[in-house]
């Protein structure tokens, strides 16, 4: 019905001898629709044309009338919860919202398979999100020996595929592998955090997990014409944290074994640069290696600054070769 406000005359007075009984009409007719329209908004749809729904009482009159703004911010998503306690646990000091005791290393069950029951950490090399996170990966961690930055960029080829793209999919590749076989696999990283772990928590998670054995995965950023791959070994150190001593002879033997199902997996040579020819060398430098209390190897798988190497190093193919090479060691190790 047209409403007429008071900007709006009648053309024409009401006759007067009709003007009760109308009235009196009028005043009966109003509750009655004013009625009807309320039960038809309370049992229609959004837009007063969907599907007839009951609507919740308001918990109290406050609430009722609360505009957006009063009402305050939504409630926190998982997500959001998870950077609140990262922050806070960086704020009072009880870790860096960026370890495991804020975020648990990967896990996933064990199937059955020759190598149930056996523990396997996987370490994907370095992070996508480093490059990002200087302040953080450039802090100074001790190593056992001596102190040394929590981690780095990495490497990458020369058209900028990232070593560390190249290592989280291998090490992908490699528990799929492994649970394959019915190991239990752990990873340190698993594109699931912002930077890092530094090369102390990297060590640890190995540790804590008590791992039958460890592997981090790498490729090397050496220069043009060196080609091949080497597995570094720890050396026998003691001082401050580090104590390799009880590791030496079963992480030589676990590299050992890597290094030549790597070969005939690939068909890449040992590296022509580092090892005489061996596909090992042997370091005293490297806070993962130092820090493991159990048996840990590191692999470069190849050098990406060589176009052959990177050429390899940047197929889909040859990366699953590697993995194979690689689980077929670890499974060789741990079934002796």
């Amino acid at each position: 019905m047209s409403y007429v406000g008071p900007e709006f005359d009648p053309s024409q007075p009401p006759r007067r001898r009709i003007g009760r009984p109308l009235a009196v009409t009028v005043a009966a007719l109003v509750p009655t629709c004013l009625a009807g329209w309320l039960v038809y908004q309370a049992t229609s749809g959004p837009d007063g044309n969907g599907p007839a729904r009951s609507l919740p009482a308001p918990s109290s009159p406050s609430a009722d009338r609360s505009t957006p703004s009063e009402a305050g911010p939504p409630s926190p998503t998982k997500s959001d919860k998870g950077q609140e306690k990262g922050k806070r646990k960086g704020e009072d000091g009880k870790g860096d919202g960026n370890d495991s005791s804020t975020k648990p290393p990967t896990r996933r069950p064990a199937a059955n398979g020759p190598l149930k029951g056996k523990v396997v950490v996987v370490d994907p090399g370095h992070n996508t999100g480093n490059f990002r996170h200087t302040a953080e990966i450039n802090r100074q961690v001790d190593i056992g020996t001596n102190r040394k930055e929590c981690d780095t960029t990495g490497t990458s080829t020369n058209d900028g595929y990232t070593e560390a793209k190249f290592t989280l999919d291998v090490a992908r590749r490699l528990r799929t592998l492994l649970e394959q076989q019915g190991a239990t696999v752990t990873f340190t990283q698993d594109g699931d955090r912002p930077w890092g772990p530094c090369v102390d928590e990297r060590a640890r998670i190995g540790n804590e997990a008590r791992a039958d054995a460890v592997v981090s995965i790498h490729a090397d950023g050496s220069g043009a014409g060196n080609r091949g791959y080497h597995v570094i070994l720890p050396a026998k150190v003691k001082g401050g944290a580090a104590d390799t001593s009880p590791i030496v002879a079963p992480s030589r033997e676990l590299g050992e074994r890597i290094a030549g199902k790597f070969l005939s997996a690939t068909g890449s040579a040992p590296s022509n640069y580092v090892g005489g020819g061996t596909g090992l060398d042997v370091r005293s430098d490297l806070g993962g290696l130092n820090l493991s209390t159990v048996p840990k190897v590191f692999i470069e798988c190849g050098n990406m600054r060589d176009a052959k190497d990177a050429a390899l190093l940047k197929s889909a193919e040859w990366r699953q070769k590697a993995a194979r090479g690689i689980s077929e060691g670890i499974d060789g190790f741990l079934r002796g």
